[in-house]
């Protein structure tokens, strides 16, 4: 195996624009004052890549290093890093905010007004900011897995996601989407003791979700209103206690809101194409007191919670995680993503 030294090049899958992934050689990097160098072992394709693969990221601009779902062995430190050392296996979750600013202030971390965000998960090598390797990485005990561990981003996002939901022992719960995120969704709020209605139209990922929990699944494609169709697994037909929405359209949104019973709470987390709006009826929402909440990623408290839950044995990767790429095949991994045939692709680096 070279060494960094002796290793001065390597490969990197970058996002150039809607339909456009391009693979660059480029330098490895080297690790400033408390940041370190990992040498990624997997990463994961997310239904974020995916959006991004066909529409672009709103919050970065193009050309941008891709991917932010990785675990891999630390290469090299900066000054002043003693958390880690070179061989260390680690996770480093993709983002951490200032600590600084009102929003931190206020605990609200995902609003952060200096967010940093780390992408390039596909490449061999990875640098990781000061600010992510002292607040959200972290050592992978030898029993977890490369690919267990690099579901803490997703999972993290999903943690927070339930824990502002207000799920409580015997709620009634619909998560309407089981992608990745819905499928983690779906395991919180079993886990939380909920009773989980999963709705979608892939007649696989039905079936994941009830592997998972889901006591009642609706594949919206064959039932005329799918509202109906899950009011009607409630009892007396009055929603559900929590709606959570992890598709990311309008229209998913709009039905996720008139799933909820009166009092209910709306958790709208999948993030629809910039510049798209709903339609709410304000008597519905006024005289039901429903509480809708729009969830945007994760804080560190949640990035630490989910990581404890994978340690723990709470997520099974193996099916979250379906199939292996090698980095020259990441476009292909993306787009069977996107097709719906597999939960996660895993791209393995050497």
């Amino acid at each position: 195996m070279q060494t960094l030294e002796e290793k001065k090049l390597m490969k990197r899958a970058s996002f150039y624009g809607p339909g456009e992934i391009k693979l660059e050689t480029i330098s490895v990097p080297r690790p400033g004052k408390g940041e370190i160098v990992i040498r990624n072992k997997v990463a994961l394709t997310c239904g974020t890549d995916v959006k991004t693969y066909v529409r672009g990221y709103p919050l970065l601009e193009p050309p941008i290093p891709f991917g932010h779902e990785a675990a891999g062995i630390v290469e090299s430190v900066g000054e002043g890093v003693d958390k880690f050392k070179p061989g260390d296996r680690v996770v480093a979750h993709n983002t951490a905010p200032c600590q600084e600013c009102y929003y931190c202030k206020q605990e609200q971390h995902s609003m952060c007004e200096d967010l940093i965000i780390n992408w390039g998960a596909f490449s061999e090598y990875q640098l990781i900011p000061q600010r992510i390797v002292s607040q959200n990485t972290f050592r992978i005990p030898d029993n977890v897995s490369f690919k267990s561990a690099a579901l803490t981003e997703p999972l993290a996002c999903a943690v927070y996601g339930i824990e502002e939901s207000n799920i409580k022992l015997g709620d009634t719960v619909v998560v309407n989407g089981a992608g990745p995120i819905g499928l983690f969704f779906i395991t919180l709020a079993n886990l939380k003791g909920a009773r989980v209605i999963a709705t979608d139209l892939n007649v696989e990922r039905l079936k994941t979700a009830q592997k998972l929990g889901a006591s009642e699944i609706v594949n919206i494609s064959e039932v005329d209103d799918v509202v109906e169709a899950v009011k009607e697994l409630t009892e007396d037909n009055r929603g559900v206690d929590v709606a959570i929405e992890a598709v990311g359209l309008p229209e998913v949104w709009e039905n996720t809101i008139l799933m909820a019973r009166k009092g209910g709470i709306v958790n709208l987390f999948g993030g629809p194409k910039s510049g798209t709006t709903i339609t709410v009826d304000t008597k519905l929402l006024h005289y039901s007191q429903l509480t809708l909440k729009g969830i945007f990623h994760t804080t560190p408290k949640y990035v630490k919670a989910a990581f404890d839950l994978i340690c723990q044995g709470k997520i099974d990767e193996e099916i979250f995680v379906n199939k292996e790429y090698s980095l020259d095949f990441i476009e292909e991994a993306i787009i069977s993503h996107r097709e719906g045939k597999v939960i996660k692709n895993a791209i393995i680096l050497e």
